[in-house]
């Protein structure tokens, strides 16, 4: 953290996280975590998260050096995943809000979004990188970036170049599994993303769009030479030779290319739909390339009772990768949506209130702290483990506190107004009802 003065809110904050219930904003946390001197802890909290010049990039690095050993206990990392997530807010003045794109909502609506990379296997998942999506009208309102504190060398960047960005940076870590890249069809639909991730060195599998066009599997003649001039050197299309849809390729397959395969266990029964996968070719823009684009594996999901296929993947695993193998690593991104559940119902990572970048970064960092706590510490916890966890001791909320806003707030202006609770509803606290003779009109 930079200075022994910051243990103790890291600690708080971290405790206020994972034990407040309801909404985890500051004042909230401030009362459950020191309900003696709530005044206080509120104001240190709030400077904790909102002014402290600590560096996140830092205590995600320990943050991951501890819980990575926990994940790898269950089996090696399998996957780097890519996702973004939403977080809708009210007003203009919280740092990047918009009205854009959300998925907590599915829809376009006002709203922060979050670009993350997370490290997964099948037990469990981790975010290491995460920063927050700037639309161009507020990296190009300097009024906007001073009140808010965007640092002077972030700039506007594109989605999937946020992405790419914690991808080089994951490379260069040296510290991370590598591990297959998923993502959804918002980034695998771009052609110079899944490029620039092959030379990286980094495989993937990459969703896509139904309109995605491919070269279906089979010889693509090359352009004829008329013998004058120069021999053509770019891709060139003819009225015989034209890319297809994956839409259409994937409803021309004869029904043996079909097969059932179940990839893992769900809450109640086994996860199993029907899938297909062939041998093509990217066909995005190949007219301006000198040569063909690698063979990749598409992988199409077409459940029983579907009208049509319902979701398209593209894949640079290995030619002689199992079938099995390849539904179950396209099917591991399932981990990521569990961790923004887990991040925003269990530690509150939608719930900042506050409109600056670097407390928006810091506030995510502490969910992501507590996050990987409970991953660590998931073995020993019933009823996974024995009872070995050392409970956190916390002080006695007041029984007359209320934060500000509160619906519990008492609603009049006296105190001494208002204040009787009503009498429980509960049969067992009622005398016994006595018979009433109908009244008739």
């Amino acid at each position: 953290m930079g200075d022994a003065d910051r243990k103790a809110p890291l600690r708080d904050y971290c405790v206020g996280l994972m034990a407040c219930g309801g909404r985890k904003s500051v004042e909230p946390m401030a009362a459950v975590t020191a309900p003696e001197r709530t005044a206080a802890q509120h104001q240190s909290l709030l400077h904790f998260v909102g002014s402290g010049a600590w560096s996140d990039e830092k205590v995600l690095g320990k943050v991951r050096a501890m819980v990575l050993p926990a994940i790898e206990r269950r089996g090696p990392i399998e996957a780097w995943i890519i996702d973004d997530t939403g977080f809708p807010k009210q007003g203009r003045h919280s740092v990047g809000v918009a009205r854009q794109y959300c998925g907590q909502l599915g829809k376009q609506d006002n709203c922060q979004v979050a670009v993350s990379l997370s490290i997964a296997n099948h037990h469990a998942s981790l975010p290491v990188a995460y920063r927050l999506y700037l639309p161009k009208e507020w990296t190009e309102d300097r009024d906007r970036r001073r009140k808010v504190g965007i640092p002077a060398e972030v700039c506007f960047q594109t989605k999937p170049e946020i992405a790419l960005e914690q991808l080089r940076w994951a490379c260069a870590s040296g510290s991370l599994p590598r591990g297959v890249v998923l993502m959804d069809a918002g980034y695998g639909n771009n052609s110079d993303l899944r490029t620039e991730i092959t030379a990286l060195g980094l495989t993937y599998v990459a969703g896509l769009l139904s309109s995605t066009t491919v070269w279906a599997p089979g010889p693509l003649p090359p352009k004829p030479w008329s013998g004058r001039g120069r021999p053509p050197k770019l891709m060139r299309r003819s009225r015989q030779h034209q890319p297809t849809t994956v839409k259409a390729l994937a409803i021309g397959l004869p029904a043996q290319a079909w097969r059932t395969i179940t990839w893992r266990q769900g809450m109640n029964e086994k996860l199993t739909s029907r899938f297909a996968r062939v041998r093509v070719r990217a066909a995005h823009r190949d007219y301006w390339q000198t040569t063909r684009r690698a063979q990749e594996w598409l992988l199409i999901e077409w459940p029983k009772g579907e009208d049509q296929p319902t979701k398209y993947w593209l894949s640079t695993l290995p030619e002689e990768v199992a079938f099995r193998t390849l539904v179950e690593t396209a099917k591991l991104r399932w981990r990521i949506e569990r961790d923004y559940q887990d991040l925003k119902q269990e530690v509150g990572l939608g719930h900042f209130e506050g409109r600056g970048w670097r407390g928006f970064h810091h506030h995510a960092t502490m969910c992501i702290a507590a996050y990987g706590f409970l991953i660590s510490e998931q073995e020993t916890i019933p009823p996974s483990g024995g009872r070995r966890a050392r409970p956190i001791p916390l002080a006695r909320v007041p029984a007359d506190y209320r934060p500000r806003g509160s619906a519990a707030a008492d609603p009049t202006s006296h105190s001494k107004l208002d204040r009787d609770d009503a009498t429980a509803a509960r049969a067992w606290a009622r005398p016994n009802a006595v018979e009433m003779s109908l009244l008739c009109d």
